[in-house]
């Protein structure tokens, strides 16, 4: 399978390429950046610490998008939006696990995809996708004396907070328990609790991959769910996976829950 990698300097990037190479049916064919990298022009392979390819990073995915079978993109999400729109063009599968997207720009890749597949994932862990679906069920037991608080911690570099998964996470609790997250989601916390809040609280420090813990707090007991990524090779492997599942796969968009297939009815 011909896959090219945009944001293939980020960390995400240069793991993702280094699998793979390692993959036996997967060929590493282009790698993008933004115009005006450093990376730009530079051997992908030797970028990744994977060995020369002789595949220079591109800054634009127009250049390589006839060498592909599908792309996978975690870059930002004005260079997602961009990427899309050439995907839709070409008709080529896209996985995209760029985090930050506005409701504006996810409404617009709705619109797009009407013409290529796409998995948008804001984890494409597979433990993370199976929590998911834990905390949905959690949710609808615990929601009458619990109250419900989010927590994540990651690198000092990621530029979104909160992250996209913790958000993930508490729109599928709010989605179980019937409520409308906007209206029940805080972000950091002041003053005293009120009833039926879901609370979101953030960290930002050196060099944590991205840890994620749910907190259920009773009266007397409280239950913690914690998901702790190790290396970023989870996010990698799952990303590689949607590349696969999503090249046979009608237009339209899709999630991690349908490429594993977690979804129920």
């Amino acid at each position: 399978m011909r896959l090219i990698m945009s944001g293939a300097a980020g960390r995400m990037g240069q793991c993702i390429i280094g699998l793979i190479q390692r993959a036996e049916d997967c060929e590493l064919t282009g790698a993008v950046e933004i115009h005006g990298h450093p990376a730009v022009g530079k051997d992908a392979g030797t970028l990744a610490g994977c060995g020369t390819l002789g595949i220079n990073v591109s800054d634009t995915l127009e250049n390589v998008i006839d060498q592909a079978d599908a792309v996978i993109d975690f870059s930002l999400p004005a260079g997602t939006m961009s990427n899309a729109k050439i995907c839709a063009e070409h008709a080529t599968p896209l996985v995209i696990g760029t985090t930050g997207l506005s409701s504006t720009q996810t409404d617009e890749l709705r619109q797009c995809v009407r013409s290529f597949p796409c998995v948008l994932a804001p984890n494409m862990s597979i433990g993370i996708n199976v929590l998911l679906n834990v905390l949905a069920e959690m949710a609808v037991v615990l929601e009458k004396d619990y109250d419900i608080e989010v927590v994540e911690a990651h690198h000092r570099f990621k530029q979104d907070a909160p992250s996209g998964t913790a958000l993930a996470m508490a729109k599928t609790i709010a989605k179980a328990q019937g409520k409308d997250f906007d209206e029940v989601g805080i972000y950091g916390r002041q003053g005293d609790r009120k009833p039926g809040e879901i609370g979101m609280q953030s960290i930002r420090a050196g060099d944590i991959v991205g840890d994620h813990t749910v907190y259920f707090g009773g009266v007397g007991e409280r239950i913690e769910i914690t998901h702790r990524a190790q290396s970023r090779e989870t996010f990698a492997y799952g990303a590689i996976q949607a590349a696969r599942w999503v090249s046979t796969q009608s237009s339209g968009l899709y999630d991690m829950q349908d490429v594993l297939e977690l979804k129920k009815g």
